[in-house]
């Protein structure tokens, strides 16, 4: 039997996600772009997926817009962002952070290759520097693109305040939250962390892989503020060309709906066996050597452990052979 403790990584699927990827897979393989039978059951499928994503962060009217991974998710959002118009390319601001996830970082810094000028701003002690964020804005500034949850540290950081400066000061800038880490783990809603571009991740919520989604403001659309970044056959409104990965969809949509119903059930649990995990790491004395990090925000389901003088890949390799 094996102890999984790898869940920020990927998630195992769970059983009646599993169940519905079959069931879709078998009995309603048609094309959803098709208007035979087939297809409308296909694209009637797709159609619960995005309601149960749109019920999950509180807001009926956002585009969600289906991709292959939460990776596919954040490059439409910034690359999207920084092609939506030609003036952009003219060295247009784009503010992030020191510390984003590759899939952000990347595509941030193609675009700095490009020409386009980038802020980079410090994150200390599982909190990103306001000051240096408001001096960073201006009317330059396009787009924000900012994780909710710190993939390695668990820090929570405050988008609330993030999204009110950035509103302040900074009219043209839409601000995009990977909320990979965060996506029913933490309580939110669209609304109360002010978004206009979230990415979300089926794998990390007990979903199957191979899907994310990119949460958009109708607001966005309407002004035609995002642009595509593979094209075809315009599916997904015209902004995520490709015949849509129906079963897989299908199956992100279970997750999310019972993932909802169970979030404020899990995130008292994982708060309570992080705190018994901490208490016993402090308190033995086999213990004493290892150092934890702990940001003053944090989310439940991370915690940062420092073993001294042994290598990461050396203590992992070890606890796999145990089976951990």
């Amino acid at each position: 039997m094996n102890i999984y403790l790898d869940n920020s990584a990927t998630t195992k699927i769970r059983k009646e996600a599993l169940e519905k990827y079959i069931e879709i897979a078998e009995n309603h393989f048609g094309n959803p772009s098709s208007l035979h039978k087939l297809g409308v059951d296909a694209e009637r499928e797709l159609n619960i997926a995005r309601k149960e994503i749109q019920n999950s962060l509180f807001d009926k009217t956002a585009e969600i817009v289906f991709t292959a991974s939460g990776s596919e998710a954040n490059n439409l959002a910034i690359l999207g962002r920084a092609f939506a118009k030609e003036r952009y390319l003219k060295g247009a601001r784009i503010i992030t952070t020191e510390g984003e996830h590759a899939s952000v970082s990347s595509p941030i810094s193609k675009l700095e290759s490009m020409g386009f000028e980038i802020i980079r701003i410090p994150t200390r002690y599982g909190k990103i520097d306001l000051d240096a964020l408001k001096n960073a804005l201006g009317s330059k500034v396009i787009l924000v693109s900012i994780m909710m949850v710190n993939n390695e540290t668990g820090a929570l950081y405050d988008i609330p305040s993030i999204s009110n400066l950035v509103k302040a000061n900074s009219p043209e800038a839409l601000i995009h939250i990977d909320a990979t880490q965060s996506y029913l783990k933490v309580p939110f809603t669209k609304k109360s962390i002010g978004a206009d571009l979230i990415t979300i991740s089926s794998h990390k919520i007990e979903g199957p892989k191979g899907v994310g989604a990119l949460v958009i403001d109708r607001s966005v659309i309407k002004s035609r503020g995002i642009s595509p970044i593979i094209l075809g056959g315009g599916q997904e409104s015209g902004l995520r060309s490709g015949t849509e990965n129906v079963p897989a969809v299908a199956a992100f949509g279970v997750a999310v709906k019972l993932a909802y119903t169970e979030l404020q059930k899990n995130f008292e649990k994982m708060n309570s066996l992080r705190d018994r995990l901490i208490e016993r790491l402090s308190t033995e004395e086999d213990f004493r050597e290892i150092s934890l990090t702990l940001p003053e925000s944090h989310a439940p389901h991370i915690l940062n452990i420092t073993v001294p003088e042994i290598k990461s890949e050396t203590m992992l390799h070890y606890l796999s052979s145990l089976g951990i």
